[in-house]
């Protein structure tokens, strides 16, 4: 499952590309050159100062001293064709090319220090939502993810797919917000899944347990909130900060497959329904949602489980409102369903089409974040 959105990386800690090596020693080459040819006419040589600040993006503090020492010795020799500079001429090439060194050092230490936060953060996020497998139990699989805000593995979205003693159940929701801001709130009803899938027996009972998992969180975040702004104001206006928190609260969708049959139970919180892709033929499963986990609402009582039979060959595909929310440049909504029919039949899978097929929707990609999941029963 790929989730990495791509980025330009020789400036975010990865190694510079090949051009940019090889440009300061071709910019080095033609002024020398230029130089030569023109005998004076065309005096070039001082160009050669402006080389050690660019080597210093692409090597690291030996390379650039290296070029700082060429241009030094190219601007000091009378065959290279350049007017014969002062001493203070050369002692300001050689201020820059100090200089130059320095910023080549630096940078190379930031690098480093940037690649190891970024290994640390990409394993934390990794760690609370790990790729889905390409089966559990007997359920196919394939998911995709991409979070909205940039240099991020994970965001308002989640889903995950297990296998317990009641079968095997699949969660896909979409927590209040988006970006790191809600990673933590993301982990929290993960684990909360995770233990419903081996604890529960019925598929609203894991709904109940989501909820309250929210509704704890919410509560331990204004108390919070308001010891924080009783310290500030002491006690003056303290109370307003708990007050003004505001509420938790997410969509999701909760599949389970029981073990032995040819159907699924879906149970919605307020969330977009799922497509069944049967044939060249898409529809949605109608679901009486429930309301939105963190409300105090979700329970036996008012969850609704629909059973939906499954045939040889059908695919559900669950989705966040970062799909069917995305714009395209005159304001129209991303129509998922119309292209389902022709995007099935892409040799890369039906997820990452779905993907491609947004990011041109859009021109670039939704500026939320999206989650797709995909879940199957083997054909027999």
């Amino acid at each position: 499952m790929r989730r990495r959105r791509e980025e330009p990386g020789w400036l975010h800690g990865k190694p510079p590309p090949l051009w940019a090596r090889i440009a300061p020693v071709a910019a080095l080459v033609v002024l020398v050159l230029v130089q030569r040819l023109t005998q004076g006419e065309a005096e070039v040589g001082f160009f050669l100062a402006g080389l050690p600040p660019v080597a210093a993006f692409a090597y690291g503090a030996a390379g650039t001293a290296v070029f700082a020492g060429i241009v030094l010795s190219l601007l000091g020799m009378p065959w290279a064709g350049s007017a014969h500079p002062r001493g203070a001429d050369l002692a300001t090439v050689a201020a820059i090319g100090l200089l130059s060194v320095v910023i080549a050092w630096v940078r190379r230490r930031r690098d480093a220090q940037l690649v190891s936060v970024r290994t640390v953060a990409e394993a934390a996020q990794l760690a609370v939502l790990p790729p889905v497998p390409e089966q559990v139990g007997p359920v196919r699989c394939a998911g995709l993810y991409r979070a909205a805000q940039r240099g991020t593995l994970v965001g308002g979205d989640l889903y995950d797919v297990r296998v317990g003693p009641y079968g095997v159940r699949a969660l896909v929701g979409d927590v209040q917000g988006h970006g790191l801001a809600a990673v933590g709130t993301v982990a929290a009803l993960l684990g909360a899944f995770r233990e419903g899938v081996l604890d529960d027996p019925e598929l609203a009972a894991v709904a109940a347990r989501l909820d309250r998992r929210l509704l704890a969180d919410t509560a331990g975040s204004a108390e919070r909130a308001g010891a924080e702004g009783a310290e500030r104001s002491e006690g003056s206006e303290g109370s307003a900060g708990a007050s003004e928190q505001p509420e938790l609260f997410a969509t999701a969708l909760l599949l389970e497959f029981p073990p032995g049959l040819d159907l699924v139970r879906i149970l919605s919180c307020g969330h977009p329904p799922a497509l069944l892709l049967r044939a060249s033929a898409v529809s949605e499963l109608a679901v009486e949602p429930g309301p939105p986990l963190g409300l105090g609402l979700a329970g036996p009582d008012l969850a609704v489980v629909a059973d939906v039979r499954l045939l040889p060959g059908d695919r559900l595909l669950a989705h966040t409102d970062g799909v069917t929310e995305a714009r395209d440049a005159a304001g129209e909504f991303y129509p998922l369903a119309d292209r389902l029919p022709a995007l099935e039949r892409e040799p890369a899978g039906l997820v990452e089409a779905v993907w491609q097929d947004l990011v041109q929707f859009t021109a670039g990609g939704p500026r939320d974040d999206v989650a797709l999941l995909v879940l199957s029963l083997p054909e027999v």
